[in-house]
């Protein structure tokens, strides 16, 4: 098959003399959300590379290779060579996180195999999440987990992940405020900021850095619904 992109089990391909733009009215349109710009990102080839662009000026991308080997933050005005055969994008508007693939067939760059275990224990990050943390992050993420496709998921809201652990809304805020700071302080942008960050921008950013990251994954979900609705202190 041809370079192309992949949403909601669709195949979009690539053609290198016009490119593929995503957005609310694009080539790839992802749906109707007034949330999203009308174009948003371009995939384009020039110079022999395909590339990644944030045409839009206020949205901002997450971007990593199959094995989260690399993680990028795609702001607005931005451009990204696309080197690796699988590129993932995760995208977030409103209250909703989309992601999609971009498949090369002759990739510049092979990364060699690694020998990890598959199920997310091998990760781009800190390997201390307490268990607490490993839970909420699960709560956050637990649509993109569970819909086992490429396509958009619902981020809930504060009351409804802290319900989903059976958490009191001010463990949930001191446990978010704990994980943000922590990842803050790796670096991760987007997470802690001045008064014009929103709480639910915050937790999408979370969302998107947890899925590029491989912090969770879907076989972690059985620790979530061991949890049941039991409440903790």
């Amino acid at each position: 098959m041809a370079d192309h992109v992949e949403f909601c089990g669709e195949v979009y391909p690539l053609d290198p003399t016009r490119g593929l733009v995503i957005g609310r009215e694009g080539d790839l349109c992802v749906d109707d959300n007034p949330f999203l710009h009308r174009h948003f990102l371009r995939v384009y080839r020039v110079g022999g590379f395909w590339w990644l662009a944030n045409i839009g000026s206020r949205l901002t991308a997450t971007v990593s290779d199959a094995s989260a080997a690399m993680q990028a933050y795609l702001a607005a005005g931005a451009h990204l060579p696309l080197v690796f055969s699988t590129t993932k994008v995760w995208f977030s508007a409103g209250s909703t996180t989309y992601e999609l693939a971009i498949i090369l067939n002759q990739p510049v760059f092979d990364p060699a195999p690694q020998t990890a275990a598959a199920s997310g224990a091998t990760t781009v990050g800190p390997r201390e999440l307490t268990p607490d943390q490993k839970l909420l992050l699960l709560a956050l993420t637990e649509s993109a987990l569970r819909r086992g496709d490429r396509a958009g998921s619902t981020l809930p809201t504060s009351g409804e992940a802290a319900a989903r652990l059976g958490w009191p809304l001010t463990k949930f805020n001191r446990k978010l405020d704990n994980v943000c700071q922590k990842f803050s302080r790796m670096g991760v942008r987007g997470l802690h900021g001045g008064p014009g960050l929103l709480a639910s921008s915050r937790r999408l950013r979370l969302v998107e850095y947890a899925l590029a990251a491989r912090l969770v994954a879907p076989d972690d979900l059985v620790l979530l619904d061991s949890v049941g609705l039991r409440e903790t202190p």
